[in-house]
């Protein structure tokens, strides 16, 4: 996968104003915080595409990246700031959560983790409130450049046997770092290889 072009499209505050162009869609969830729009950054080689931001919960719309102008990034908002009504669903951003329940392109969510942390309550609601309404579903594990690699790898094993014990089969894994560029061509493989099978693909595709 090369990323020969990255640009901002349009931001939206719910699923209605969401771009109509029919492309794939590949979406970024995580805690507010958790370095979501640095690894989107960090994926397209381009920096300043998604704002960066030290104030969690910043972003609250849904901000929409073409990417070599026949797919999509998309970066949702943090969940854990957003103050919405409990209502069979997890506190999470409404418009987020509508768009990963209704959008027909969407192909793949990430859910991003902090690697330095103890599984948090938050993310493991948001997990459970996927696995609830059966949404397949990708772990991205980020910061990993803030501590060593065995750290990371123990990290990640206490997320797997604190939360994806039950999950057959498990979700699949990658580890990232925004700064060292790791997980990079590991993740636009995974990416490249769904829009090979996804038949909203455009017969560009790079």
């Amino acid at each position: 996968m090369k990323i020969q072009s990255a640009v901002f499209e349009v931001s939206s505050p719910n699923l209605e104003l969401c771009p109509t162009l029919p492309l794939p869609e590949f979406a970024f969830i995580g805690r507010s915080n958790v370095g979501k729009s640095s690894l989107i950054n960090m994926l397209t080689g381009k920096a300043g595409l998604a704002k960066v931001s030290d104030l969690p919960g910043k972003t609250k719309l849904m901000n929409f990246f073409t990417i070599n102008r026949n797919w999509r990034l998309v970066d949702l908002p943090g969940y854990g700031y957003a103050h919405v009504a409990k209502t069979d669903r997890a506190d999470f951003n409404e418009a987020a959560a509508d768009y990963l329940q209704a959008r027909e392109n969407l192909v793949c969510i990430f859910v991003l983790i902090d690697s330095r942390l103890e599984p948090q309550a938050i993310d493991v609601d948001f997990i459970n409130w996927l696995v609830d309404r059966e949404i397949p579903f990708v772990l991205i594990f980020t910061k990993t450049d803030k501590q060593s690699a065995s750290q990371t790898q123990s990290s990640v094993a206490r997320f797997k046997k604190a939360v994806l014990t039950e999950l057959d089969p498990p979700p699949p894994i990658f580890v990232s770092s925004s700064k060292t560029k790791v997980g990079q061509r590991e993740i636009l493989k995974f990416i490249g290889d769904a829009l090979i099978e996804n038949p909203q693909q455009s017969n560009n595709a790079e």
